[in-house]
């Protein structure tokens, strides 16, 4: 793995079926998405190969931002492959990643494995990995 691309892993105190569900019931997704302290007052998701999803978040200070993308595969409960990228206050998309998700039993829940690629640099890379590792936390927390 180079330096821009992020891999993160998290045991979930749930079994794969139910942490798949988080991720693809937008009622339950909107729960968990965006890192501790931020919410998200707007989303549409369209969960199929080929769907188009785009969701805002809300800081803590009131600002919002969105990001979107297009579902790549979507095979329950094992594997989601979407695309990522931010909208500018124009609504224009910037640089898009390739994020893989995959959701494997294991000893106490499920085995949670993020994949995203490719930044522009390591730079975004660890932001992301800082928004990802928070947003895992209150997954987890919803989960368990």
């Amino acid at each position: 793995m180079n330096d821009r691309e992020l891999r993160l892993e998290r045991l979930i105190a749930a079994p794969p079926e139910s942490v798949f569900e988080l991720w693809t019931e937008p009622e339950l997704m909107v729960k968990w998405w965006g890192p501790e302290g931020y919410d998200t007052p707007a989303h549409a998701l369209d969960i199929r190969p080929g769907g188009h999803w785009r969701t805002t978040l809300r800081s803590p200070d009131g600002n919002r931002v969105s990001v979107s993308g297009v579902y790549r595969a979507v095979d329950p409960p094992r594997r989601l492959v979407f695309t990522w990228g931010w909208e500018d206050d124009n609504g224009v998309r910037g640089h898009e990643t390739e994020v893989t998700v995959t959701f494997e039993a294991a000893p106490g829940g499920t085995r949670l494995v993020l994949q995203q690629q490719t930044f522009e640099s390591k730079q975004t890379r660890d932001r992301h990995g800082q928004g990802w590792s928070s947003s895992f936390d209150c997954l987890a927390m919803l989960a368990g």
